[in-house]
């Protein structure tokens, strides 16, 4: 065991036991092989600690894991209402224990401590609600004739494989494990390549709730081995992804061999539409908060800034003002600090990449594009916020997804253009309009081709609405009620009461 833990001592004083290994069966274990993948900090580049990577032959012994678990007696005789309480034990301990997986998540991240702590609010938010539904699962009878009892029940679907991002690494683990351990499945999830430490810290905290060995199983690993393997194992009867869209369509095809249920949330390129009626003030706060937040790693950033052409001028002065104001670049924990440092060296190169391509192709930087100034001691993958002006719908940084602090402005005449442009995009995750007339708003947002709208806001979602997207910004819906139909299943059962009398 003591291989399979380091002492970890974090910039703001924090001292914790961090897990390395693989947990399966409710035990750390190493690779098969002992391979290892390293936890960078992206703050200042070095290494944090290194985690064992899972081969393929480790995914079979999780999935195995899980595989007993969901059809062995002790899973199957927790009902409901005791599931239900396991899960508000784990959300009593996240909550007991917020500031230490803050602390891992601002270290491997590199996310602002004071945004990590609102993510593990979320995170012990998500498990008492999924705790509340646990037992609340119904099924339905249906009236078929006299002679014949015909219903429903509501089942849980089997082993279930989850993979997270690195963006939100415990709270997209959070509305993976809610619905699924809600509904009585049992899980594989695979953490992300960047950020494995707090899921595994979390680990330990399902333990302590006592949920019965195989029942959550978490592996590390390259997506290459560790998740291909997971996708494809026959004994996976579902696979949650979130990540990018050229991942999800690769996972599709893995997974159809099985034809395992799948729920996909991948890519975004999101319009936001300010029209001339707008309030400035609030439309220039949702605008910066819908793609600068979480240093600009959000699925859903409204990174296409429609504006009219009336106020144009006037909200990208102020816009760039508030920027500039607001995004306070330094270390995640530093309480002064808006913006820490992308995720990994690979994002960091491909933000600034995107902006040569933008100068490449005649857009107007109006700000940023460059390494930040103010990086601490020139280290670390700090980006400057960056805002683009003059962008034509062919240009790449208009159609594709940098997934960084990184805004789009383009002009627009009339409610029919706007919309135009707005669903002009192979995605089709979220959307968000400002106006003062709330006929338009409610009518544009019926013709805007996305799963999520906001009006006069942005990206403020909430654990109790389901969330997802449409056309390639993914399958399915998690969150809200709607996230316990993706874990569940239906079984009907026909009921003969007209018995033939035996000869």
């Amino acid at each position: 065991m003591s291989s399979l833990t380091q002492t970890i001592n974090a910039p703001n004083g924090v001292s914790y036991q961090q897990p390395t290994g693989l947990f399966i069966n409710n035990e750390w274990v190493p690779s098969s092989t002992g391979q290892k993948l390293p936890s960078i900090n992206p703050a200042t580049e070095e290494e944090i600690t290194s985690v064992h990577a899972a081969t393929a032959q480790d995914v079979d012994k999780a999935v195995r894991a899980a595989r007993a678990a969901f059809e062995g007696d002790e899973w199957q005789s927790v009902v409901g209402t005791a599931r239900g309480k396991l899960m508000l034990k784990v959300a009593d301990l996240v909550e007991s224990q917020q500031h230490v997986l803050a602390t891992i998540e601002a270290l491997d991240n590199g996310k602002p401590y004071s945004q990590a702590l609102g993510d593990i609010e979320e995170v012990f938010s998500v498990f008492r609600y999924y705790g509340g539904w646990a037992d609340k699962t119904y099924g339905q009878t249906i009236e078929t004739g006299r002679h014949k009892f015909t219903y429903t029940v509501r089942e849980p679907i089997g082993v279930c494989g989850q993979i997270i991002p690195w963006n939100y690494p415990l709270g997209m683990a959070a509305w993976k494990l809610g619905p699924a351990l809600a509904c009585g499945n049992t899980v594989v999830i695979k953490a992300a390549e960047q950020t494995p430490l707090s899921i595994l810290y979390f680990a330990n905290i399902l333990v302590e709730a006592g949920f019965p060995p195989g029942v959550v199983n978490i592996i590390n690993g390259y997506g290459s081995e560790a998740g291909s393997a997971l996708v494809q194992h026959p004994e996976v009867d579902k696979v949650a992804f979130t990540g990018s869209t050229p991942t999800g369509k690769q996972i599709m095809r893995l997974a159809s061999d099985t034809m395992k249920n799948i729920t996909l949330e991948t890519g975004g390129k999101s319009p936001l539409v300010i029209f001339d009626d707008a309030q400035i003030p609030n439309a220039v706060k949702w605008a910066h908060y819908g793609v600068m937040g979480n240093m600009g790693q959000i699925c859903t950033a409204t990174s296409r800034i429609f504006v009219h052409e009336k106020i144009f001028d006037a909200f990208a002065r102020a816009f760039k003002q508030y920027v500039a104001k607001t995004q306070v670049i330094g270390c995640p924990f530093d309480e002064k600090t808006y913006q820490g440092p992308q995720v990994s060296k690979a994002q960091f190169e491909k933000i600034l990449e995107y902006g040569r391509i933008a100068e490449q192709e005649g857009a107007t930087i109006l700000a940023g594009g460059k390494i930040a100034e103010s990086r601490p001691n020139d280290k670390g993958f700090f980006v400057e916020p960056t805002i683009i002006s003059d962008a034509q719908p062919h240009m790449r940084v208009y159609k594709e997804e940098i997934f960084g602090p990184f805004a789009v402005l383009v002009k627009f005449s009339t409610e029919t253009e706007a919309i135009r442009l707005a669903n002009g995009t192979e995605y089709g995750l979220a959307a968000a309009v400002c106006t003062s007339d709330i006929t338009r708003a409610h009518r544009v947002a019926n013709k805007l081709k996305a799963g999520m709208v906001w009006i006069n806001s942005s990206n403020n979602s909430d654990f109790r609405v389901p969330f997802g997207g449409v056309k390639q910004s993914g399958i399915g819906r998690e969150l809200g009620q709607a996230g316990l139909e993706a874990y569940s299943q239906l079984k009907s059962v026909h009921l003969n009461l007209q018995l033939t009398e035996q000869i």
